[in-house]
């Protein structure tokens, strides 16, 4: 499915499964008069719509929670959630859980009555419903004349009440999910993949069965990361490299944002950047992991398999090398993408 047919099936009110998860983004194709070149990639509009969006908690098969968007079908992590500067949305939040949850959001607008928490009363009570409300505004300048910085960048959002007052207990067991601001103009991908780290789990996954992600060569692919827990790590990827800022990509040959391939993270950091699959090193079965050697060695490390046009992956035989792989390569409705490891945008 190409990016234009996932926007139409949106407007009309669908979401799309994307490599076995459902997704969602809020944020409308860009249209112009004149078409693009056909090379050239397609960028954000600019925001200012109202949007809404219903989202339930409950608990998951395995005993864990998670965030979703239909009743039985919560993932871990929750839904991608995407807007562009300038819009509002409106989240209608039913807790199916027998315990009191919430919604709490990093890098949006809100007011106290939205906030999420147990101090504000602004949780849910088991079997209650309550509507969220976030909103986003572009940069500009002050009365004073200072810059005011815009919503634009790549957050989260995640529970604060489950096991305390501050959610440890519903963040640990998998009551997490991403969340990305565009900026008009901004450059849109072609998939994109959530990874966190939380204590020492991938995704909240065991550390046998980490996830893995694909996409083929010239792909490009948008990695939202995201730390939470009790220790830092460090993101690396193997053969690929961003630009240290808010969107991961150099804006030009005077733009000196340090290039990196390994980033420090600590707990509810969030950050993500574009890369293009197999860029000047090709397909294969690269290696994600944090670069804490002991925690890569108990688990946290997983494949980024670039695909030739073919389909396969060089020198990939469906396992993970012996970096606690579960065998078999990702499918549609399970592994590691059933369990919220990828968004795909086409």
């Amino acid at each position: 499915m190409d990016r234009r047919s996932f926007h139409r099936r949106l407007l009309a009110g669908g979401a799309v499964a994307a490599t076995g998860v459902t997704s969602l983004s809020l944020a409308a194709a860009s249209s112009s008069a004149a078409p693009a070149a056909a090379s050239a990639p397609r960028t954000a509009p600019a925001g200012g719509q109202v949007r809404h969006l219903r989202l339930y908690a409950e608990k998951t098969a395995d005993g864990q929670m998670g965030y979703g968007l239909e009743k039985g079908k919560a993932t871990i992590p929750g839904p991608l959630i995407e807007l562009n500067e300038g819009d509002t949305l409106h989240i209608e939040f039913e807790n199916l859980m027998d315990v009191p949850v919430s919604l709490h959001p990093h890098g949006v607008d809100y007011d106290i009555d939205n906030d999420g928490t147990k101090m504000s009363r602004s949780h849910v009570e088991p079997g209650a419903t309550r509507t969220y409300t976030w909103r986003t505004h572009a940069p500009g300048r002050r009365a004073d004349g200072t810059w005011r910085p815009g919503s634009a960048g790549y957050w989260h959002y995640h529970d604060h009440v489950v096991g305390t007052d501050h959610g440890t207990g519903g963040i640990r067991k998998g009551l997490y999910g991403p969340m990305v601001v565009r900026r008009k103009g901004d450059v849109l991908p072609d998939k994109q993949f959530t990874i966190v780290f939380n204590d020492m789990t991938i995704n909240n996954r065991p550390a046998a069965e980490p996830p893995d992600f694909q996409a083929t060569v010239g792909d490009r692919v948008e990695i939202i990361m995201i730390t939470h827990g009790e220790y830092y790590h460090t993101f690396h990827i193997h053969g690929h490299r961003w630009a240290d800022n808010r969107t991961g990509l150099l804006a030009g040959p005077e733009d000196v944002s340090r290039v990196i391939d390994n980033k420090i993270t600590g707990p509810a950091d969030s950050f993500g950047f574009q890369i293009i699959a197999g860029e000047h090193v090709g397909a294969g079965a690269w290696m994600y992991h944090c670069h804490v050697q002991s925690h890569s060695d108990m688990g946290m490390a997983g494949l980024f398999l670039v695909a030739k046009p073919d389909g396969t992956v060089p020198g990939h035989d469906g396992g993970h090398g012996g970096h606690g792989g579960a065998g078999g390569t990702p499918k549609a409705g399970g592994g590691a993408a059933a369990e919220g490891a990828g968004h795909e945008h086409h």
